[in-house]
């Protein structure tokens, strides 16, 4: 069986020093478990649905959004798990600081939420590489922190 690719695609880049150090250090970590590519859309396309889809092509696509379904750690290392023995790449996608455009929301496979908080942009971009890195190691059997 063939290793799942997950791309992160977002609107933008992490701009704040924390989110950046962040981001860097959960990308290293998520990268033992998976060939992870990351797109930083330029923020000029925050609203250009066919420019984020494009990115996200023949993937599955996942989009956070706040009323998405949201997950513990455990459910989802279950998720994970249940795409990569679909053997198709998946896409997480996280739109500008106005969300993703409906297009993209509505051409989504699945829809996600960190939580009902309300994250700044830059920590959004964090808190979901760490939940995919943390997800990641418990399919791995590592140690689980609660």
């Amino acid at each position: 069986m063939k290793p799942m690719k997950i791309h992160l695609i977002t609107v933008g880049k992490p701009k704040l020093h924390y989110a950046n150090l962040g981001w860097n250090e959960y990308m290293w970590r998520l990268e033992h478990f998976y060939k992870v590519v990351a797109n930083h859309l330029h923020d000029k396309y925050a609203n250009d649905a066919a420019k984020i889809l494009d990115a996200s092509a023949d993937t599955y696509r996942v989009v956070l959004v706040i009323e998405g379904k949201e997950m513990s750690s455990r459910e989802l290392a279950v998720f994970l798990r249940r795409r990569e023995l679909t053997q198709k790449n998946i896409s997480f996608i996280i739109g500008g600081p106005e969300g993703l455009p409906q297009e993209v929301i509505d051409k989504a496979d699945f829809r996600w939420s960190l939580s009902p908080l309300t994250f700044p942009h830059d920590l959004a971009m964090v808190v979901m590489l760490e939940a995919l890195y943390r997800a990641s190691s418990i399919n791995a059997g590592q140690p689980y922190h609660k």
